[in-house]
C-alpha cells in the first residue's frame, strides 16, 4: 500500500466535514450538522451504549462507528424522501474507498457490513448508536422550533434493539438539552 494512497483515503474522509445531513433540510432546519460530527457522537454514544450492555466489544464498536457513514464522502447524504427514487450500491463505493487500503480497507469494509447488518452483538449496538445520535439530535432542533423533527423521535423508536438504546430514548424524549448546562451557569 502506498502513502499516498492512505493520505487520499484520508482526504476523502475530511469530504464528512463538508456534507450536511439532508434529511434535516426537509424539517425546515437551515444549517443541520455534518455526517463527521453524526459520527463522531455516534462513536461516542456506542461506546457508552457497549458498555452499558455489557458488551466486550466498546473499542470495536467505536472503530465501526468512525466508519459507518463514509460511503457518503462519495454519494453524499440523500434524504429519506429522494431514497424512494434513487438506487445506490454503497457496498460497492466502500469496497472501492477501502481497497487500496490492502488488509486495514478490509477490515474497515467488514465493520461498515457489520453496522449494515446489525446480525451480532456489536452490529446492534453501533446500529443503536447510530439512531440514538440521530434522536439526540432531532431533540435539539424540537428545542430550538422545529417541530417537524418529532418524526425521527417516533420513526426511530421501533428500530431499536437493545434494552439500553429503548431506555436512553426514553430518557432524552424527556429531557432537555440545555438540562447540562443549566445549574453550571450558578456561581457560588
Amino acid at each position: 500500500m502506498k502513502s499516498t494512497e492512505v493520505v487520499d483515503f484520508f482526504f476523502e474522509l475530511g469530504q464528512l466535514k463538508r456534507i450536511r445531513h439532508e434529511g434535516w433540510r426537509l424539517a425546515g432546519v437551515e444549517s443541520p450538522d455534518t455526517i463527521a460530527a453524526h459520527s463522531l457522537r455516534a462513536a461516542q454514544i456506542g461506546y457508552v451504549l457497549a458498555r452499558l450492555a455489557g458488551c466486550e466489544q466498546a473499542d470495536r464498536i467505536v472503530s465501526m462507528l468512525v466508519f459507518h457513514d463514509m460511503a457518503e464522502a462519495r454519494i453524499g447524504d440523500i434524504h429519506k424522501v429522494a431514497n424512494r427514487y434513487l438506487q445506490f450500491d454503497e457496498a460497492s463505493v466502500v469496497k472501492e474507498q477501502t481497497a487500496p487500503l490492502d488488509d486495514i480497507g478490509g477490515e474497515i469494509l467488514s465493520r461498515w457490513l457489520e453496522v449494515e447488518s446489525a446480525d451480532s452483538e456489536a452490529g446492534q449496538i453501533a446500529k443503536d448508536a447510530d439512531l440514538l445520535e440521530q434522536a439526540l439530535t432531532a431533540r435539539e432542533y424540537i428545542e430550538q422550533g422545529y417541530k417537524a423533527c418529532e418524526d425521527w423521535l417516533e420513526n426511530i423508536r421501533p428500530r431499536l434493539k437493545t434494552t439500553q438504546a429503548k431506555e436512553l430514548l426514553s430518557a432524552l424524549e424527556t429531557g432537555s438539552p440545555s438540562a447540562w448546562w443549566s445549574e453550571l451557569k450558578h456561581f457560588s
